[in-house]
């Protein structure tokens, strides 16, 4: 098979092979694979449009509300005139308000009253409860990897044939229940949709989109080899396409240098020293907050395909990352003494699907005395490690490798079930051998 040099070709050969199997293939299910920032949600969209340009009734699987109503105002933006439903739940506020001045847009909490319409999108949650309907011809399944493979078993007669689309590197599906009783089995509720789909079903049409346009070509080539080994992408940019520059020269501190670190090699290392510390370290987390204050009073700018000049990197275009929510709630309040407001600042579960030009990640690692499961989740690292831009800045306190090497991976071994690789004791050695060559060393 010939390797296509054009990213642009490459993405558009691969969505006309995902789309032909969609409307002119006889399997009941086609399964796509997508790299963080490869098109997704205009996949999606695309997919709708023309399932529905051809006269075929369809329902979209969205898992979240925000999702839902995404997808619903990207719809009506490129086709206002497409009739479409928008089933919610009976709560107070179900729905972002923007889609009341969508006149082409119905909403319903019944869907019954949705019936007829050329596309219904709803949650997971919603389409769960719905009875007594004829099903659709078709469903898209959008963000297939977080939802559980009980949740599709839930919706699963509402439909005859689906396009999954979803990314296999970030999150798992989140259950509020253990499920080690089920592991190995292949009704395993707690499974991703798309695996149990493609256990029972191995011979359905698999297609992958094979660019990455959020990821700069700094960072592409990490995030594929670490998290993507067997689905590889690239960038859709070239290095040299994209800068980070500032209007104010750096003042020596740590923060400064790995900004000017970040800014020339897409990565920078803020490192601390090694130090056992309380999960909402203060140090590390008043380093976080110190890199987002230098990069705003240093005025950046960022350059790239989507505008002539430079543009300037507001608040608004900034994310810091965390495992664990009270370390964001104590990067909030650090931020909000140096006068910094309108950062995201939030889990890796909440910044998932989302893209910043510049983020700042405080390492799931920093100075934890031990490597837990929760910590070496490859999704979680994934997230956190591929919402940018731009540039990305891990704050850490030393001893990564060391603490790697004293705590190996000691999860016991289910039969039956896929070992998911790379897994997080991996990932997490490979990007830390990588971000160490963009380290910069801080004291307090």
């Amino acid at each position: 098979m010939t390797t296509v040099t054009d990213p642009g070709r490459a993405a558009a050969e691969a969505t006309a092979r995902i789309l032909g199997d969609t409307l002119d293939g006889s399997a009941r299910g086609v399964v796509v694979d997508s790299p963080p920032g490869a098109g997704k949600s205009t996949l999606v969209v695309r997919a709708a449009l023309e399932l529905a340009a051809a006269g075929r009734p369809l329902m979209v699987i969205a898992q979240t509300n925000a999702q839902v109503d995404d997808l619903v105002v990207r719809l009506a933006e490129k086709e206002p005139g497409l009739p479409v439903g928008r089933l919610h739940s009976s709560d107070s506020d179900p729905y972002d308000k923007v889609l009341d001045g969508l006149d082409n847009v119905r909403k319903s909490a019944k869907a019954a009253d949705l019936v007829g319409l050329d596309v219904v999108i709803s949650t997971a949650a919603k389409w769960a409860h719905v009875k007594n309907v004829e099903p659709w011809e078709h469903a898209i399944v959008d963000e297939a990897y977080q939802m559980r493979s009980d949740a599709l078993l839930a919706v699963a007669g509402l439909f005859e044939r689906a396009l999954f689309v979803g990314d296999p590197g970030q999150l798992d599906p989140f259950s509020l229940v253990g499920a080690e009783q089920w592991a190995g089995l292949t009704y395993d509720p707690s499974a991703s949709a798309v695996s149990t789909l493609l256990a029972h079903n191995p011979g359905l049409p698999q297609h992958r989109l094979p660019v990455s346009w959020r990821l700069p070509a700094s960072a592409a080539p990490l995030v594929s080899d670490a998290f993507y080994p067997y689905t590889p992408f690239r960038s859709g940019t070239g290095h040299g396409d994209r800068r980070l520059t500032f209007g104010a020269a750096s003042d020596g501190s740590g923060p400064d240098r790995v900004l000017d670190v970040a800014a020339e090699a897409g990565w920078g290392l803020l490192e601390l020293p090694a130090r056992h510390t309380p999960r909402t370290d203060p140090e590390a987390v008043g380093a976080v907050a110190q890199v987002v204050r230098r990069l705003l009073d240093r005025r950046g700018a960022a350059v790239s395909e989507r505008a002539d000049g430079p543009v300037a990197v507001t608040a608004d275009r900034i994310a810091v990352g965390t495992a664990h929510r009270d370390q964001a709630a104590a990067v909030r309040a650090a931020l909000a003494g140096l006068g910094v407001t309108g950062v995201a600042v939030d889990t890796a579960n909440r910044l998932q699907g989302r893209e910043f030009d510049v983020t700042v990640v405080l390492h799931p690692l920093s100075g934890r005395p031990d490597a837990t499961a929760f910590h070496l989740e490859t999704g979680r690292l994934c997230v956190l490690a591929s919402r940018h831009r731009h540039a990305c800045v891990v704050v850490c306190r030393a001893g990564v490798s060391e603490l790697l090497d004293e705590h190996p991976s000691t999860e016991p071994v289910q039969l039956g079930v896929t070992v998911k690789f790379p897994d997080g004791w991996e990932a997490m050695q490979s990007t830390w051998d990588q971000w160490s060559n963009h380290r910069v060393s801080w004291r307090p």
